[in-house]
């Protein structure tokens, strides 16, 4: 996994260019069955990738935190609102909250999450390749494959089905 890893910003960035034509092409006409296409891949990959193995997203990037994460995580450690996000949090250039330093404040050195039963709705979600009208998500998505192995097996299986 460590050597994929290692690799696959090369990989997601060598593919790049071709993997942005195949999403504008996507958007303009997707097939009917992509969400339960979307899905099937989703699923096997994830049958084979285990992201305890990986953690790759919570150590190289932040996710969002909504308000009502906020409210959840805070909650969860008995502190107000204003202070967790004073202790963990910062306000970025689009006016999001998201972590103060990565990799993730919560990530332990065995890549669990210590607050995986409350986590961020991002966190929860990622890498987003389950979501329904997935076509119209494909800038997250050529984020997420120079981070994520499975984001980006996903997309290359993807783009052998509809071939």
């Amino acid at each position: 996994m460590e050597q994929f890893l290692n690799g696959l910003p090369k990989l997601a960035k060598d593919k790049h260019t071709e993997n942005k034509t195949f999403f504008k092409k996507l958007k303009k006409k997707a097939p009917k069955q992509l969400d339960y296409l979307m899905q099937e891949l989703h699923d096997n990959e994830f049958k084979k990738t285990d992201c305890l193995d990986c953690a790759n997203c919570c150590k190289t990037t932040g996710p969002l935190f909504t308000d009502k994460d906020v409210k959840r995580i805070s909650k969860h450690f008995r502190m107000k609102e204003q202070q967790f996000v004073d202790q963990y949090l910062r306000v970025d250039e689009e006016n999001d909250y998201v972590l103060k330093s990565v990799p993730c404040t919560f990530l332990g050195t065995d890549n669990y999450c210590s607050i995986y039963d409350v986590r961020p709705k991002a966190c929860a979600e990622f890498p987003h390749t389950d979501r329904k009208k997935f076509q119209q998500i494909s800038e997250i998505t050529l984020k997420n494959m120079p981070i994520c192995p499975a984001a980006f097996n996903i997309v290359e299986e993807l783009k052998k089905r509809l071939a």
